[in-house]
C-alpha cells in the first residue's frame, strides 16, 4: 500500500514539473516591402530596412560592441526559429549564435541589421563603409 501511494505521489509529481517548450517558430520578423530609390527590399516588422555588411562573409559575426550599437542586429528570442523562406524572397534565412549568447538572424549564412539612425521612412546608410541594404528579386 505504502510503495503504491509513493508511486502515485512520484508520478503526480512528475507530471506537475513543467517542460521545456520545443523550438518555436517565429512569426517571421522580416517582410519584402517595395522603397522608393531602392525598390524590392528586406524590412523588420517595425518597417526597418535591413542591411548586411560586406565585412561578414565568412557565416561569422564581426559586428559587436560599438559597431552593434550604431548596427543593432536583427535578434530573435532564445530557443525560437526564423521561417527558413519568406514568400518572394530568394534566399535561405536562419540563426548564428553572436558573440554574447543571442541568436541572430541570417541571409544565406550573412548576419542581418538595422541601422540606429533609420526610421521607418528614412534609409540613410546604404552604400556607407561596406553596408548595404538587402535587396531583392
Amino acid at each position: 500500500m505504502r510503495l503504491t501511494l509513493f508511486l502515485l505521489a512520484l508520478v503526480a509529481a512528475v507530471a506537475l514539473v513543467p517542460q521545456a517548450p520545443a523550438a518555436q517558430r517565429d512569426s517571421t520578423p522580416i517582410r519584402k516591402v517595395t522603397a522608393p530609390k531602392f525598390g524590392a527590399i528586406l524590412v523588420t516588422r517595425g518597417h526597418l530596412a535591413l542591411y548586411r555588411w560586406n565585412n561578414e562573409k565568412d557565416k561569422k559575426v564581426h559586428c559587436t560592441g560599438s559597431c552593434a550599437k550604431a548596427w543593432p542586429p536583427l535578434t530573435i528570442a532564445k530557443g525560437t526559429m526564423v521561417a527558413k523562406h519568406v514568400a518572394g524572397v530568394m534566399g535561405t534565412f536562419g540563426e548564428i549564435t553572436r558573440p554574447d549568447g543571442t541568436t541572430q538572424v541570417t541571409l544565406d549564412g550573412r548576419p542581418l541589421y538595422t541601422y540606429h539612425g533609420d526610421t521607418a521612412t528614412k534609409i540613410l546608410c546604404d552604400g556607407v563603409d561596406g553596408w548595404f541594404v538587402v535587396r531583392v528579386h
